[in-house]
């Protein structure tokens, strides 16, 4: 059965287009709630479902609009606030809760926003519970009778229980005293969070992109535009700079320089780390844009290496595959299960400390030993399906020319976004200019294709 509505990272889009309208939310909201209601819970006891946001302002209207079509359903309903997605997958699990909802785009402008669920459990929800709930999106909307309503509730200690979970994550015995941190909030979801925990474990910190409108979210600011992180560590003589996403669940770094530090460079010195203190459980997961350079560190360091589809989900499901606790994405998606169920920004990034502190190393030493190859990425905006362009012959050839000049030297790897109409092209290899030469050969073909 294939999806209409559920992406690669829940149901995304504009606000007020189809399907990130009050109507669609609300129907969507009561489709969930019938869902979870007839999956059983405990005798007497309504399901409950904890829903948590970001800081756009659309968040107030989808809001509303979830917590009233689960209401109708029968459902209990937990509101959170802003909290960062992460808090919400453990304040679901900590609660004991059936599911819980975020509202978020993520990394995108504010104009856009999403709604992504989460199991009890904490990690996303399985493809066949999705499908029934687009299944009963196809029904309409019949609300319970008064008796049979469900009831809402504010937790108020939402995001004092997450700071605190954060920290619990760093070990005991270790502080961040002698640091000075730069910490980027993305004017997002950890804007009133992020500071307090690093802060709370020694370090100075620099607080920037805290201040969300409604209408700044990751506008200049975070893991997807740090030119303001690394401005702000050189200013303030920083030891290291963080930068979150709108969400709070992915991140990169940078050292007192201002050099940034992407997923690929944090996951090889947390996995290094790990296998030199005896806890890496089993080899790191990766995905198809995971750098050259990262895979041939991990056969050096006689650690098992596998590649997902690009997305969190996919990296989360071959590490349940094999039964293994580490991996992520060169986006800065980094999931440590053996700390929570989902990857989290914050919770990754003191793993990135931990690992500095035990190696008694800055964060340019401790990465130093991974020399990445140039690998440049070009999205190019389709107006069709992107996955139809993958067969079209004069993108298929210059793919050959490209894959024969390379000679095992690089890779090419075109793949539809899960999330936007974008056909992202990506060459990567040992020249430079090589690989610049060759993707803006293909992303010119694909633009002319395309239209």
């Amino acid at each position: 059965m294939s999806r209409k509505y559920f992406g690669t990272d829940g149901v995304r889009g504009k606000v007020g287009e189809h399907p990130i309208t009050p109507q669609f939310v609300m129907h969507l909201g009561y489709a969930a709630g019938r869902v979870l209601a007839s999956a059983g819970h405990a005798q007497g006891e309504r399901p409950g479902v904890l829903i948590g946001k970001d800081t756009r302002i659309s968040g107030y209207m989808l809001e509303s609009a979830l917590e009233a079509g689960l209401i109708a359903a029968g459902i209990d309903v937990y509101l959170a606030g802003p909290i960062p997605t992460p808090a919400v997958a453990y304040l679901t699990r900590a609660l004991r809760l059936q599911a819980g909802v975020v509202i978020s785009a993520s990394h995108n402008p504010f104009e856009d926003n999403g709604i992504k669920f989460f199991s009890g459990n904490g990690t996303k929800l399985p493809d066949a519970v999705e499908l029934a709930i687009e299944a009963a999106l196809d029904e309409p909307m019949q609300t319970n009778p008064s008796a049979s309503l469900g009831k809402a509730k504010r937790i108020d200690d939402a995001v004092g229980r997450y700071i605190e979970f954060c920290k619990s994550s760093f070990p005991n015995e270790m502080n961040l005293r002698g640091l000075k941190i730069v910490v980027d909030s993305a004017h997002g979801a950890t804007y009133h969070i992020a500071r307090h925990v690093f802060h709370e474990l020694g370090a100075e910190v620099v607080a920037i992109g805290a201040e969300p409108d409604g209408l700044n979210i990751n506008a200049g600011y975070g893991a997807t535009q740090p030119q303001n992180l690394q401005k702000a560590v050189v200013e303030h003589q920083a030891d290291i700079g963080i930068a979150l996403d709108g969400d709070g669940d992915r991140l990169i770094m940078a050292d007192a320089d201002g050099t940034l530090y992407d997923g690929d460079q944090l996951l090889y010195i947390i996995a290094r780390q790990r296998q030199a203190e005896g806890t890496l459980k089993g080899g790191v997961v990766g995905t198809l844009m995971t750098n050259l350079a990262f895979e041939h560190a991990m056969q050096h360091l006689g650690i098992p290496f596998a590649r997902a589809k690009v997305g969190d989900r996919y990296v989360m499901e071959l590490l349940q595959q094999h039964g293994w606790q580490l991996g992520g994405e060169n986006s800065g998606h980094i999931i440590c299960l053996d700390k929570h169920s989902t990857g989290d920004g914050i919770i990754s990034a003191l793993q990135v400390l931990h690992a500095l502190r035990m190696q008694q190393q800055t964060l340019s030493r401790a990465a130093g030993d991974m020399r990445m190859y140039p690998q440049i990425l070009i999205n190019v905006k389709v107006t069709g399906k992107a996955a139809d362009l993958l067969e079209r012959t004069e993108v298929t050839a210059e793919v050959a020319k490209a894959e024969r000049d390379l000679n095992g030297k690089g890779r090419v790897l075109l793949r539809p976004s899960g999330t936007e109409p974008l056909l992202r092209v990506m060459v990567e290899g040992e020249d430079g200019p090589q690989v610049k030469l060759w993707v803006e050969r293909i992303a010119g073909v694909v633009k002319g294709v395309a239209g």
